[in-house]
């Protein structure tokens, strides 16, 4: 009786370690991996494919690199949805590789949108600087997280979820938006859906629309 018990508890020490172990590489990969050293900064230009961008030699690195200025102009709201989003990712900020974050300026017109949107890699977090925003993401249980920001509050966006930013106050508005990832992901729904080519029987199915109505909506995109 003994005997079976020790084996049992080993059965199940064994089973935790197998779970943990199994666990334990996506964990790692929950976020950006660590630097392995000071600072890299990237070679936009580099055409060395690189999970990241290559590292400029350090003996060539100054104090501009570790500066950005692109987000203090505001963002053309005058086409599309009346929003303008100006990324400060690696791409554009290449001090950020490997550092794991990264910012955007978001501009509103009266009335603008920031059309719902998921960020695959990145939880995001926004402050009203200047305005009144209505903000809000789904959950993977279909639930509505939504409310009315105004300046200084912060809200939070989790990690993939679809979200959208939308301008109600009586003025423009203007936000700031940091995210842990150097290269956040962007996929807009509505052009990932209707603009990207999926076969219109497939759209016709999932929104209930006629081959018609789906070809008047890829026109947008």
């Amino acid at each position: 009786m003994a005997r079976n018990v020790l084996i049992s508890v080993r059965c199940i020490t064994m089973a935790f370690l197998l779970l943990q172990i199994a666990l334990s590489p996506m964990t790692a990969m929950a976020s950006d991996a660590d630097p392995e050293q000071d600072f890299c900064v990237g070679i936009v230009a580099s055409t060395t494919i690189v999970n990241g961008l290559v590292c400029k030699s350090p003996a060539t690195v100054t104090v501009n690199d570790f500066v950005f200025a692109g987000l203090a102009t505001a963002g053309n709201t005058a086409t599309g949805a009346g929003s303008a989003v100006t990324p400060a990712f690696a791409a554009q900020f290449p001090g950020l590789n490997t550092l794991g974050i990264s910012m955007a300026r978001l501009d509103f017109a009266v009335g603008g949108l920031v059309a719902p949107h998921t960020h695959p890699r990145a939880t995001e977090i926004l402050i009203v600087i200047e305005g009144s925003l209505l903000v809000g993401f789904v959950s993977t249980s279909q639930q509505l997280f939504a409310t009315t920001v105004n300046v200084g509050d912060v809200f939070v966006f989790p990690r993939g979820l679809l979200h959208f930013e939308l301008n109600v106050g009586t003025g423009p508005a203007f936000a700031i938006a940091a995210l842990n990832s150097q290269n956040p992901g962007v996929q807009a729904q509505p052009a990932a859906l209707f603009g990207s080519g999926i076969e219109s029987v497939v759209l016709e199915k999932a929104f209930g629309l006629t081959a018609a109505q789906v070809k008047q909506i890829e026109a947008n995109f």
